[in-house]
């Protein structure tokens, strides 16, 4: 009895070999088709937070509720068979109007984030500024403030704990929301050093300022007036006195002394206060900035106004703005219409 043909063995295999892969096709193809067609209606991008403590329930609810999924049954299968669940990875996620369950589930899996867009303007104290980053970020006050207020830390920065605000350059940064406290820190120092380039250093050392110093004296000034337009001037001003070896008199470092901003007199009572911050008592700028200085203010200062005036008082027009003068007895004159104004309007 003769062999099978050879021939005819191969043509069964192949047919055979067809109809497993049309079966499979038959199967697969049609999940996959569904999978894909799983996708999210919302009408615009949605963000996903997911913290140390957003378990996948969370997620889903999420999902379910806020980013319309028509159909989460197949993004929970997909991430149970992929074992997302055990292995989610936080920060902050884009969700795209008609993205697919599976283009999703891939960039959760990949950790592949859309940074946010963090600002801290018009801060006053290291408090603020965590509470600032706190409400912007995964990380929380305390982990910002243990490390603000720690002397090693901010030595490792340059500073010390007086003086690390003026670290902060107030600017829009893109950071990713999981980021840690340390690598914001690094991020910071990092703008810090490109914002203080070689020229404004420069400018700086003309002045006879330091960085840090004119961060101090910035903050003076966007504290001494609402008007920005006067920035330049008010640091002409305290310049002049720097110079001169006068005692700053600046009211805001009174009222930081105090820790009362909203003083509207400063009375004999709190120039008496003893603290280095009292420029009416110590001589030179205080020990640390009185806010964290925005841009405009840095560069009133190291750009500031070349005068001859050494005194100055608020206008009696409450308008925000000074009364600026060379002689004493010029101020004194500006100084009793303003106090007259005081009076009449029952200012104490």
């Amino acid at each position: 009895m003769g062999n099978p043909n050879p021939f005819k063995r191969h043509k069964r295999f192949i047919v055979v070999l067809i109809m497993m892969h049309l079966i499979s096709a038959a199967i697969i193809v049609p999940v996959y088709r569904s999978f894909t067609a799983s996708r999210f209606l919302t009408k615009e991008t949605t963000y996903i937070y997911i913290g140390r403590q957003t378990d996948f329930d969370t997620l889903v609810r999420f999902l379910t509720d806020s980013v319309a999924a028509n159909n989460i049954g197949w993004f929970k299968g997909m991430a149970k068979l992929s074992d997302y669940p055990e292995n989610m990875r936080t920060g902050r996620y884009a969700v795209t109007p008609g993205m697919s369950s599976i283009k999703l589930l891939d960039a959760l899996r990949k950790g592949q984030q859309t940074p946010v867009r963090i600002t801290f303007n018009n801060i006053r104290f290291l408090k603020d500024l965590a509470n600032r980053l706190d409400e912007q970020l995964m990380l929380t006050t305390d982990d910002i403030l243990v490390r603000l207020t720690d002397p090693a830390r901010c030595d490792s920065f340059g500073f010390n704990t007086e003086t690390i605000r003026a670290m902060f350059i107030p600017n829009t940064y893109e950071v990713y929301w999981n980021i840690s406290p340390d690598r914001l820190l690094e991020r910071m120092k990092k703008e810090y050093d490109t914002f203080w380039n070689e020229k404004r250093r420069a400018q700086a050392e003309s002045i006879g300022l330091t960085p840090v110093e004119v961060s101090v004296l910035a903050s003076i000034v966007e504290e001494e007036t609402a008007a920005a337009a006067e920035y330049p001037v008010v640091a002409g001003l305290y310049i002049n006195r720097l110079h001169r070896g006068m005692l700053l008199q600046a009211d805001p470092t009174v009222k930081y002394a105090a820790g009362d901003f909203t003083l509207q007199r400063v009375l004999y009572a709190h120039l008496e206060i003893d603290s280095p911050y009292n420029t009416y008592i110590y001589a030179g700028l205080p020990p640390g900035p009185l806010r964290i200085p925005s841009i405009q203010g840095l560069n009133a200062v190291l750009n500031y106004t070349k005068h001859n005036y050494l005194y100055m008082v608020a206008k009696e027009d409450f308008s925000g703005r000074h009364n600026f003068a060379v002689t004493l007895a010029e101020h004194n004159r500006n100084a009793n219409r303003y106090r007259a104004e005081l009076n009449r309007r029952n200012i104490r």
